[in-house]
């Protein structure tokens, strides 16, 4: 027996032929459901998309807080607290106003990221192999 005549002898299939094309209807039907399943992976991937606040906006946005804790928060956002304001936070003396954190807390952002960037090319051109510290 052949292959053509295999074929040949095969059943014809259970369906009415008009169900196994594709209609107009049929073809909304399955946009429509790429259209949600698009949505649902666009809302999954949402949270790993989304634009963090800098630094800067972090420490505004400590303004309501108490002094005690707005500094307690800057040396979270910072990663320790500023020289400016660690006499405040360990002693018992009236705190700072809220400009001075602030500004305290802003010029310690400025010169961190300023000395972050120059050691960054230092470690650039060490593993260039051309320059050394």
């Amino acid at each position: 027996m052949t292959q053509a005549e295999l074929i040949a002898a095969l059943p014809e299939g259970r369906l009415p032929p008009e169900l196994m094309t594709l209609h107009p209807l049929d073809l909304l039907a399955l946009f429509g459901l790429g259209l949600i399943l698009a949505s649902l992976v666009a809302l999954l991937i949402l949270p790993f998309t989304a634009r963090r606040p800098s630094r800067k906006e972090l420490i505004k946005a400590t303004r309501p807080l108490p002094p005690e804790e707005r500094l307690l928060a800057i040396a979270r956002i910072l990663g320790h607290l500023p020289e400016e304001l660690r006499l405040a936070a360990y002693q018992s003396g009236p705190p700072p106003t809220d400009d001075a954190i602030e500004r305290a807390a802003l010029k310690n952002l400025k010169a961190h990221s300023k000395r972050a960037a120059s050691h960054g090319s230092r470690r650039l051109i060490q593993t260039n192999g051309t320059l050394g510290p």
